[in-house]
């Protein structure tokens, strides 16, 4: 059966540090298996137009350390339509292709869960995401990277902030989710994390200035998420100059920044974790799940919880950023 077996693997939407660690990984669980594999290149768009090449264990050497994918990603428009879908799964089909391994986020997961239901196509995916957004999973690859890159940047940025005593709204990447702006918040010691899952039960700016920020310091470091729901860290300042024009506002945008850089030692280990786990799921028969980790163990997600529950975010970290930002 392991025989029959082809694999094709690809990244989509947004890069993630640990992507290469988990392409690696499938690869060589693969092969170890006695199992075919290959790459297909810019996501669903290779599919679409036929770039898929074979993997050998060596496409995947001295990888594991490099952020991005080796694979590359890319939008793919027709992929949204039936006829690109089709000519997709030809394309898999002609290639000897006889399961996928997605690696992405919520997009990704929506694109595999629809080719799936459609061609009947085995598929095991990975959440891939430095939002750390996809329900059924602790975290997600890429997602702890992301942090620590958000932490040192907002220390360097401290230094000024207490230097000029100025107000600094630093934003992150985060557009439906707030798990970078609070844990970050957390992790670089900020005075106050801003985050759309909280928009509709209060005015978190008018909040932060009323409950004394900056009272007893002469400097302070918000976390916006750059959601449209929380304004921005641009829209935030713009209100804080014309409601509140004693503060000195200053605005950083880590933007892609946040994306790049060598894998933590920890996303490599969960990626490659993963990539494994994503195999043997396909070798037992699994289909259209994500491998999600919980509590330390790897769990299979379907699809359909994956990408329609929202992952809540824990509500007492917000009280406890008030609590030490005092």
């Amino acid at each position: 059966m392991n025989k029959k077996l082809c694999i094709g693997v690809l990244t989509s939407g947004g890069d993630a540090p640990g992507m290469n660690a988990a392409i690696r990984a499938v690869t060589r669980t693969a092969i170890y298996n006695g199992i075919e594999v290959k790459g297909i290149m810019r996501g669903y768009k290779g599919l679409v137009f036929n770039e898929i090449i074979p993997f050998k264990t060596e496409n995947v050497s001295n990888i594991i350390q490099r952020g991005g994918t080796i694979l590359k990603t890319a939008r793919c428009d027709e992929f949204r339509t039936p006829e690109g879908r089709k000519t997709a799964y030809d394309n898999m089909v002609a290639a000897g292709i006889n399961a996928l391994v997605v690696i992405g986020g919520d997009g990704s997961m929506t694109g595999a869960y629809q080719f799936a239901r459609e061609f009947d196509v085995p598929i095991a995916a990975m959440p891939g995401t430095i939002d750390n957004d996809l329900y059924g999973t602790d975290t997600t690859i890429g997602y702890d990277t992301a942090l620590n890159t958000i932490m040192d940047a907002v220390d360097k940025i401290r230094d000024t902030a207490t230097s000029h005593e100025r107000l600094f709204f630093i934003e992150v990447m985060g557009r439906s989710a707030g798990f970078l702006a609070l844990n970050g918040a957390i992790a670089s010691g900020a005075e106050a994390a801003i985050i759309p899952e909280m928009y509709t039960e209060a005015d978190q700016l008018d909040e932060l200035i009323s409950n004394g920020m900056r009272k007893s310091k002469n400097s302070s470091i918000v976390l916006v998420a750059e959601s449209e729901l929380t304004g921005g860290a641009m829209g935030l300042a713009k209100r804080v100059q014309e409601e509140y024009p004693q503060y000195d506002v200053r605005v950083s945008i880590l933007g892609h920044l946040q994306r790049g850089g060598s894998p933590t030692a920890s996303d490599r280990i969960l990626a490659s974790r993963m990539g494994e786990a994503a195999v043997n799921a396909l070798l037992d028969g699994q289909r259209n799940v994500m491998i999600g980790i919980q509590n330390g163990n790897l769990v299979n997600v379907p699809f359909s919880k994956a990408i329609r529950d929202d992952k809540p975010i824990d509500r007492s970290l917000m009280n406890m950023v008030k609590i030490l930002s005092i």
